[in-house]
Formats: structure tokens, sequence, C-alpha cells
């Protein structure tokens, strides 16, 4: 089954600096279950993604982030470290944003994802005019 059959609430922010071909930031949320099938854990968990972006040339961006997330209900961390290389291109009129790069798990619960891995990102990207 998907989904944990809980309803949840919880503040979101993100701070994002930019100079020059460096950007840098923090996107947080926090989530706590508020109803939902009793028979199933609560939720109370962190989540941060520190990243930063270095663009070199005008399409090519290299990024070290990571998307980490605290348990509260079982103080545990989920700590992946990513590191991306990303270019930017056109199909046709639409420009899109393909990356690829290693994760490594800092840390994981018991039974969670270990060591080294592979990821591959695409992103729409739609310029204000």
């Amino acid at each position: 089954r998907f989904g944990r059959r809980k309803w949840g609430v919880g503040p979101a922010g993100a701070v994002v600096l930019q100079n020059g071909p460096w950007t840098t930031g923090l996107l947080a949320n926090h989530i706590e279950s508020f109803a939902g099938d009793d028979d199933r854990p609560d939720i109370s968990e962190t989540f941060a993604n520190p990243f930063f972006s270095f663009i070199a040339g005008e399409r090519t961006t290299f990024t070290l982030s990571s998307e980490s997330t605290y348990d509260w209900e079982v103080d545990d961390w989920t700590v992946p470290v990513n590191l991306t290389l990303s270019q930017l291109l056109r199909i046709g009129d639409q420009p899109l944003q393909i990356g690829a790069g290693p994760r490594y798990w800092a840390t994981s619960p018991i039974g969670g994802p270990r060591g080294w891995g592979f990821r591959i990102e695409g992103t729409l990207v739609f310029p204000r005019d």
C-alpha cells in the first residue's frame, strides 16, 4: 500500500541566495499528523534540503545537495548526499534541464538504503516572459 493513511499539516519555508554563478539555499518543512487511521503510526517528520549550486558557462550546473529527513517518532535520520551535473537544453521550443550523478546514503534507518546509488532527473523549464 502507498501512503500512511494519516492527515498531516505543518510549516514550510525556503531561503535562496544568489551571488554570481553561485546559488545556495535551504528548503525545509515539518509535518505532524492530526487525523487518520488510529492503527497507523503517528507522523512527526522534519525535511531539510540544503543545496549549493555553481553555474559553469550558461547552461551547465554542478549541485551538491541533501534531502534529509528526521523522524521524531522513532528518533532516526535519513541523509542522502547528492552530487549532480545538469545541462539545460531545448527540445523544440521547450527548455529542459536534465541531470545525473551519484548519491551516497550517509545514514538511514535499519532496512533503509545504504551505500552508493545513482540518480537521473529531468525538469521542464518555463521561463518568465
